[in-house]
């Protein structure tokens, strides 16, 4: 097996479960090492009380072809950061791949509830969650990424930058969330270019994450199943699919030309190659435009 990124160092903050699982995965399939954050540990649980743990997601790193190591770290502290970042420093001398995952934020937002009537505490909880986290380890962790050039951050967010422009995302904490690490990326864009380093932002499309899969009482082997009450389902991903694209982006000699942009795990597909677990390539974001949005029955011809 091909392992392009077996000499290189990746931090995954935010990868115990959803996306930065399947990322971490991935990137461990291409041979990285891969150090992978989180607050929910075989010791202790985080507040979303789940029982995927980042100790899991080390061992499926390692399982995967990589070296999996697991962190317990609270990205809302930069004391913890800090220490996170001179570990890696101290083990590895470098770091060339950074993907912001950190979110927390599913049980925090109402849906579709105006700021008035949101819940004050746990919309700033979420944005302090969602935004100040990635804030906090960029600091900490790019003068180590800036140590030798060619270093990648990749920062998590849903929805495009087109997308999101356009439509009204949930709530006002969490389209103001989404909406600023989209401007994360480009603004690190423009600070870490000039330094021989790239950033981008990147979503999936409509993510089958464990939780996910809960709220429509399915499995990963039988997904399909949630179809007949929820038909858009079709268009939905694995997180592997995300964990490809990011994979695809480290391992390319010329990752700068996406610098400052906003990509999707469907668009990098068609440019790399790559397929979800199944074979399949879903553009869910085009799929939403031209299909959902649109009113138009669910029929995924032509966009998986």
């Amino acid at each position: 097996m091909s392992q392009p990124l077996k000499d290189r160092v990746a931090l995954v903050a935010g990868a115990t479960r959803g996306a930065g699982r399947g990322i971490a995965v991935e990137l461990g399939a291409a041979g990285a090492t891969v150090y992978v954050t989180g607050r929910s540990t075989r010791a202790r649980r985080s507040e979303y009380d789940r029982p995927e743990t980042i100790e899991d997601t080390a061992d499926l790193v390692t399982e995967a072809g990589g070296h999996g190591i697991a962190v317990p770290t609270d990205h809302l502290d930069p004391a913890q950061v800090r220490t996170l970042v001179d570990r890696i420093a101290d083990e590895q001398g470098c770091l060339d791949v950074l993907v912001n995952d950190i979110w927390g934020g599913e049980k925090l937002f109402a849906w579709d509830s105006p700021v008035w009537e949101h819940d004050l505490d746990k919309g700033l909880r979420l944005l302090r969650l969602a935004v100040e986290t990635h804030a906090i380890t960029s600091h900490h962790a790019l003068p180590l990424l800036l140590r030798r050039p060619g270093g990648l951050v990749v920062e998590m967010t849903d929805g495009t930058a087109d997308y999101n422009r356009e439509n009204y995302r949930s709530s006002f904490f969490y389209d103001l969330a989404k909406a600023s690490v989209l401007r994360m990326a480009f603004s690190l864009g423009h600070e870490l270019g000039p330094r021989g380093a790239t950033a981008v932002a990147l979503t999936p499309g409509w993510l089958r994450s464990e939780m996910m899969l809960d709220a429509f009482e399915v499995r990963e082997d039988n997904w399909r199943d949630a179809l007949e009450r929820v038909p858009h389902f079709a268009i939905s991903e694995t997180p592997r699919y995300v964990g490809r694209a990011v994979a695809a982006l480290a391992a390319d000699p010329d990752v700068a030309r996406w610098n400052g942009a906003s990509l999707s795990s469907g668009q990098l597909a068609s440019v790399y190659g790559f397929t979800d677990l199944d074979g399949s390539r879903p553009d869910a974001w085009r799929y939403l435009v031209e299909v959902q949005d649109a009113g138009k029955p669910a029929d995924t011809s032509g966009y998986r």
